[in-house]
């Protein structure tokens, strides 16, 4: 077994066993936690960060799998929302939107975190992906690597 190989395993066992997701982890869900890590690097409190990560996610994934006016509408939102200097409006609502549906903490929980199982979510895949983030790694870099091993 190679050294990163050894340190992962290690990484996935608590109390001697190892733990596994509930189901396989995707792209999508390494995007959305790596946005959700960069909105609260970028000042997001922790729930609007977690609905910011699944919006991301989702727009992207729009876009990949040929979505139409989802994915326009909401990227220019958003690149509407930067060329404004960054600034917010007053009236900016607290969750970005997706087909009139607010994209919410709540639903993060339930789209990313219970699919995989909270256990794995909180002691294998945030550590990871956090490291990853601090050390600068770009998503590109990370997607499919940091994701390889962790089978259910």
């Amino acid at each position: 077994m190679t050294g990163s190989k050894v340190s992962e395993e290690i990484g996935n066992r608590q109390e001697g066993r190892l733990i596994k997701p509930k189901a396989p982890i995707r792209r999508f869900d390494v995007f959305a936690e790596y946005n959700r890590l960069k909105g609260l690097q970028e000042g997001l409190p922790p729930d609007e960060a977690e609905g910011y990560g699944l919006w991301v996610a989702k727009v992207v994934a729009s876009r990949s799998f040929g979505g139409g006016m989802l994915s326009r509408a909401a990227a220019k939102q958003h690149e509407t929302e930067h060329a404004e200097g960054g600034k917010e409006p007053a009236d900016k609502p607290k969750w970005h939107a997706l087909n009139g549906k607010p994209q919410t903490d709540e639903l993060f929980e339930q789209e990313v975190v219970r699919r995989m199982g909270q256990e794995f979510y909180d002691n294998v895949f945030v550590p990871a992906i956090g490291e990853a983030v601090q050390s600068g790694k770009s998503y590109n870099a990370i997607r499919d690597t940091i994701r390889r091993e962790w089978r259910p």
